[in-house]
């Protein structure tokens, strides 16, 4: 049956893959074994609407593959698929930022042996900081649901705007990123959203949280960032909040079950006003001199350098987000193409 493969296809999506076949096959097995129950009692085959009945009645698919998972001391199987999803997300942007902070401060101090080992050897200290300021705010929504559960059962059950005709079609993937749609993705992006917001509303008060001890260092050099950085920052604060925003609106509104593709496409053509401002800079002058006086005629020609180097990363930075963004509209028009062809 087309809606039994499909609400299996989407509990799939939410299993480790180590055992996905074998749960899927033993769980194909019991619902099948359910329904040919089912239709024996009643004589007859059960209509679409009593199936989509009988699926509401299990649960949705993020509530049926968390029973699972692996009971977790700290985090309930219910919070864990999103939690692993966080964690995941959070580690890749923190090495990258991490990886992009040293990068700028190799360039400007010089490459050596010694400073790119130091810079490694803090990698695994940046990775268990992250893990830890997600694993502490899901640890706090697992007490919030056994304290509360009443208020927190969307959270826990994910029933709420859930419906099994509005469950992806068999391997029918979301042209916009590559995914099918799933609350456990819909969550996550909102509470990563949340995070990343939150650590860039502390960064102008606690540098420490992205360059770590580099900061202390960074102070001593006769270098400084140019104004255009603020800008650039604020304007990074304005897309995550739009972004979180428009994230909580999908929540609220079940907008995550469907393909989202003129949401994505508009977030990256935001994305290029903050890289823009930094490419519009006058001189290119992304850093500048603490004491121009002092040091022009010395340092001049290091200052050049870094700044021009920096600027040409950008350009390749924007380079491919061109490519990107224009690649997103591409498969967007094939897409709505496609559909158009199906529905004639």
């Amino acid at each position: 049956m087309d809606l039994l493969d499909r609400y299996l296809q989407a509990i799939g999506k939410h299993l480790p893959w180590q055992r996905k076949a074998d749960i899927l096959a033993e769980l194909r097995a019991n619902l099948e074994a359910q329904l040919e129950e089912r239709e024996e009692k009643l004589g007859r085959p059960l209509t679409n609407a009593e199936v989509e009945a009988w699926l509401k009645e299990l649960g949705s698919p993020f509530q049926m593959a968390s029973r699972y998972l692996p009971q977790q001391s700290l985090i309930g199987p219910a919070l864990f698929p999103t939690y692993w999803y966080v964690l995941r997300l959070v580690f890749v942007w923190a090495v990258a930022i991490y990886a992009l902070v040293n990068a700028v401060l190799l360039g400007i101090n010089g490459v050596t042996a010694p400073a790119v080992v130091d810079a490694l050897l803090r990698i695994p200290a940046v990775i268990f900081t992250a893990a830890a300021w997600v694993t502490l705010v899901f640890a706090a929504l697992e007490f919030a649901t056994h304290r509360y559960p009443r208020q927190c059962a969307p959270l826990l059950a994910s029933t709420v705007q859930w419906e099994p005709d509005g469950l992806p079609g068999l391997d029918e993937p979301d042209t916009a990123v590559g995914h099918a749609p799933s609350y456990a993705r819909a969550v996550a992006e909102f509470i990563f959203g949340v995070l990343l917001l939150a650590w860039l509303l502390l960064l102008p008060s606690h540098p420490y949280l992205l360059m770590g001890p580099g900061v202390y260092y960074l102070g001593s050099l006769p270098y400084r960032l140019a104004p255009v950085w603020m800008q650039f920052y604020w304007a990074v604060v304005a897309l995550n909040v739009v972004q979180t925003g428009w994230n909580l609106i999908n929540l609220l509104t079940g907008a995550w079950q469907g393909p989202r593709r003129l949401q994505h496409l508009a977030t990256k053509a935001l994305a290029f006003v903050p890289l823009g401002l930094l490419l519009a800079v006058p001189d290119h002058l992304l850093f500048v001199l603490k004491n121009p006086a002092a040091d022009e005629g010395r340092l001049a020609s290091t200052l050049y350098t870094v700044n021009e180097g920096l600027h040409t990363a950008l350009m390749v930075v924007l380079l491919i987000c061109i490519v990107q963004f224009v690649w997103g509209i591409i498969r967007s028009l094939r897409a709505v193409t496609r559909r158009s062809v199906e529905a004639q």
